[in-house]
């Protein structure tokens, strides 16, 4: 059940999104975006990066999801056992570890963000386009991962809906 005292019907994100469409609109219309369009990173790596940033917020639910996700799009899933404890020892791409470095400083330090932390990026033979999807996918997913905090969802309680599990991956995993 949801933190919601007043409707004890609410007790699922998509009961939650369905009594404010607007805001389901606004949330996932970013998603959308980050995964559908354009980017110099595959759907998997995108998956990824979902997963990891949920990982550092402790965000079971959502890297969960994201993880089967990126597994099923050809992943090994070793691969989130290794970033767990350091982004190095991860079986990887090398160019893809700075990009998860300034993930993990963004999402637990984001004050500490400096212009070295890009330059990385781009050292690695990243280009803007891809600092800045790096910054969209971990804005979106902190929001993301608060948003289910502070609603009360839990990966394991037994009012998950199928349709709450859908709304993680946006049907991306297919």
């Amino acid at each position: 059940m949801l933190y919601q005292p007043s409707n004890p019907d609410l007790n699922s994100l998509s009961d939650m999104l369905e009594k404010y469409p607007h805001r389901r609109v606004l949330l996932f219309k970013v998603m959308e975006e980050i995964m559908r369009n354009l980017s110099p990173f595959s759907k998997e790596t995108r998956e990824l990066l979902f997963a990891y940033t949920s990982d550092l917020n402790q965000c079971s639910l959502s890297y969960e999801y994201h993880k089967a996700a990126s597994v099923a799009s050809g992943l090994d899933e070793s691969v989130f056992a290794a970033l767990k404890t350091d982004i190095n020892s991860a079986k990887i791409d090398d160019k893809l570890k700075p990009i998860l470095t300034f993930i993990k400083k963004l999402t637990l330090t984001p004050n500490e963000i400096t212009q070295a932390d890009a330059q990385q990026i781009f050292d690695a033979g990243w280009d803007e386009h891809a600092y800045f999807d790096s910054v969209c996918i971990c804005a979106i997913m902190n929001c993301m991962n608060r948003f289910v905090a502070a609603l009360g969802m839990d990966a394991h309680s037994p009012d998950i809906k199928h349709s709450d599990k859908m709304l993680f991956t946006l049907g991306y995993a297919d």
